[in-house]
């Protein structure tokens, strides 16, 4: 219905009154077509009033995806997610339950953020956070609402809105979070540039040879003298199996059936240690009660 805003007061000129309007100019008066629409069956005739309802509202659903540019998505884009959230909103209105507009700005505006929500993320994150994300958007929005007001700290942001400072900077970390940065990202562009992969550290395969040997320390110590100095020449003084036969006095074959035999054993000792480790202590416990 249309609402008189004219602001005519007594004695002025009767043609300053501003003319009757609508809340939105993009708000069509198609109470009849969707009783009409609602009374159909399937079929074309349906089909061609549900396109006309679709072409009168497309208007507003445009003005809907325009809230939301300048978010890392292209307004045309935006504009066909708010369509379809548009024709699920005809779909789904009851004419007898009020006003088309109340129903169909909720439902394609929820469109629209379900595409941020689940489609705009580079990597999966965390309702939560997404959460978070908004709920310190907004604040920053309503804090900065005034001309020449300073971007609000992270202190403030938290008064404003109730979250922790912790809360705060999680959100604003996910503010700018949309898309992932490229390994190969070249993060100086001097002679000495470096890339953002050349900044990642790596596994250092050294722990495990620190955690072997300390392992394996043991089992040496009980391995016969001859068996240690057999090892100890050929794994730390680099000698070949004959010159450890000549020095000896023993044949090479020999040599090597004592270093695989030595091996075994230490390493057999390692794991049958490192499974009692694991395994041995309800066991002991239980033993001793």
């Amino acid at each position: 219905m249309p609402i008189d805003t004219s602001t005519n007061r007594q004695g002025a000129p009767e043609d300053h009154a501003a003319p009757a309007r609508r809340p939105h100019d993009d708000a069509p008066d198609t109470a009849a077509l969707f009783r009409r629409l609602a009374a159909l069956g399937d079929g074309p005739e349906r089909d061609s009033v549900r396109d006309t309802l679709v072409t009168a509202w497309l208007p507003m659903a445009h003005r809907i995806a325009g809230r939301f540019r300048d978010r890392g998505e292209s307004i045309e884009d935006l504009r066909q997610v708010a369509a379809l959230g548009l024709v699920k909103a005809i779909d789904r209105f009851d004419p007898d339950r009020g006003a088309f507009e109340s129903y169909a700005v909720p439902t394609i505006t929820g469109e629209v953020k379900r595409h941020f929500r689940d489609r705009m993320w580079a990597l999966r994150v965390p309702r939560r956070v997404q959460e978070l994300r908004n709920k310190v958007r907004v604040a920053r929005r309503e804090l900065t609402q005034n001309p020449g007001s300073p971007e609000p700290s992270v202190a403030v942001v938290a008064a404003h809105t109730g979250l922790t400072e912790e809360e705060v900077s999680t959100g604003m970390e996910a503010l700018e979070s949309f898309s992932t940065l490229s390994l190969d990202a070249e993060l100086s562009t001097g002679a000495d540039g470096y890339s953002l992969a050349d900044t990642l550290g790596s596994a250092d395969t050294s722990y495990d040879v620190v955690v072997d040997r300390e392992s394996a320390k043991e089992g040496l110590r009980r391995l016969p003298e001859r068996e240690r100095a057999i090892l100890y020449m050929r794994f730390f003084e680099d000698m070949t199996q004959s010159r450890i036969a000549d020095r000896l006095g023993i044949s090479q074959m020999h040599v090597s059936r004592l270093i695989s035999r030595s091996c075994a054993r230490v390493r057999d000792e390692v794991l049958a240690e490192r499974a009692n480790r694991r395994g041995g202590g309800n066991g002991s416990r239980s033993t001793a009660a």
